[in-house]
Formats: C-alpha cells, structure tokens, sequence
C-alpha cells in the first residue's frame, strides 16, 4: 500500500506521515527533506540559487541516501550526514529556491518515485510532502491533505526547529512566503479519487494517526484496479 500525504508547510505531515508507517509497519519517505538536502549541497558548493541551470546539475549530481526507516530516518548528501543541518534556518529560508526550480523537481519526482517502487515488495510506503498525490504517486491506495490553521502551523514548525534558533517573524516568513513561493508550480488540492481532507488545527498528534490508519485498513480491504 502507498499512502500520500500533501500538504502545506507546518501542517504536521512530517511527524504524521511517520507516525502512520510506524504503526502500519511501512516504509516512510519525506520528500521535503530531498529538496533540502539539494539546498545544503548547493549552498555547499558555493552556488548561485538563482541559477536554475547551476542547480538543477547540482541535484542531478548530488549522491543522496535517504533513508526509508520510520524510526532511524537519517540522510546523507555526497557520504555526508545531514540529517540535522538540512533543519538549520539557512536552509529553510533558501529551500522554496530549490522546490521552485522545475528542473530540480523533475529530478526529485524521478528519485522519489524509484524510492516508492523499491518500497513495495516490503509493504508499500507513506510517502509525504507537495503534488505526492496528485503528481509524485498518482496510484497510491489512500491519499490525503493534510491542513491546519496559521497559528498551529508556526507552532509545529517552531517545535521541529533548534529551540531559541528563530523568531517569530522568521517562522511566519518561513510558513507564509514560502507557501505563497511554492504555490508558482505546486497547488494543494485534494486529489481525486476519493482523497481526503483532515484539518488538524484541533486534533492531536494520534488522532490524526488514528483517522489516516482507520482510513488505510478501510482502502485496503477495497479491491483497486489501479496500476502504478
């Protein structure tokens, strides 16, 4: 089974998406962190991110192990763990650059969807971040956005970030400049096929992993006739 999960920037796909492969016993594969760790490497080789050409061969270049271990996700860029420096500032405030180069999203999709096809044969993936139902893994089972309100959302990002390591106004650049950035080539919608919505605002951690299980046992035991 693959469950895609979209969504904007803070809703809580991150801690969801792994909360659900935990639990369900699947693979989990937080593309975001792909675009960030492009970020880092561009950032590294002293790049313009301006230069759509400079970067797009960069993430084509770049050697990225993404681990797919819900419990152990740890990611390496060129043999270097990055796992807490793709989390810094500098890079949250850069990565719409790269999310927004259509050359680098085509690599990723590319790379993100060999990810979900190697994870199959051991159950199948939730998979997490922007266009992942409706552009990345059109076929999966279950797909759902997931949303919540502004304030909830500078809340859950402020939690995943270095205490004391950002203000308030770079929370809100972050969450709201970068979904107006991102919006130029990704729109949050709610995929066709049955897909679903959940506002999270006033719900839990485990009450959204709750409803995503429920709805994932409810779409497997549903015959699909859909190919990848």
């Amino acid at each position: 089974m693959i469950i895609a999960v979209d969504g904007p920037s803070g809703s809580g796909k991150s801690s969801t998406a792994r909360g659900v492969a935990t639990r369900l016993g699947l693979r989990y594969l937080d593309t975001g962190a792909m675009y960030r760790a492009v970020t880092w490497s561009a950032l590294e080789h002293g790049l313009d991110l301006d230069d759509v050409t400079a970067v797009a061969e960069r993430a084509r270049a770049v050697e990225l192990s993404i681990s797919t271990d819900p419990e152990r996700g740890r990611f390496t860029a060129d043999g270097v763990d990055v796992t807490e420096a793709i989390r810094d500032p500098r890079i949250s405030a850069s990565v719409s650059k790269i999310a927004t180069n259509l050359e680098v999203r085509a690599e990723l999709i590319r790379r993100q969807r060999e990810l979900i096809a190697a994870a199959q044969p051991t159950g199948g993936a939730v998979v997490e971040g922007r266009d992942i139902a409706t552009v990345v893994a059109p076929q999966a089972e279950l797909k759902v956005l997931l949303t919540a309100d502004q304030d909830a959302r500078m809340a859950r990002r402020k939690a995943e970030l270095a205490a004391g390591s950002v203000t308030a106004e770079q929370l809100l650049d972050q969450i709201v400049r970068r979904d107006a950035d991102d919006s130029t080539v990704s729109q949050f919608q709610v995929a066709s096929d049955g897909a679903v919505e959940i506002d999270s605002t006033h719900l839990t951690l485990e009450e959204v992993v709750d409803v995503i299980c429920r709805l994932a046992k409810e779409a497997e035991a549903v015959p699909s006739d859909r190919t990848s």
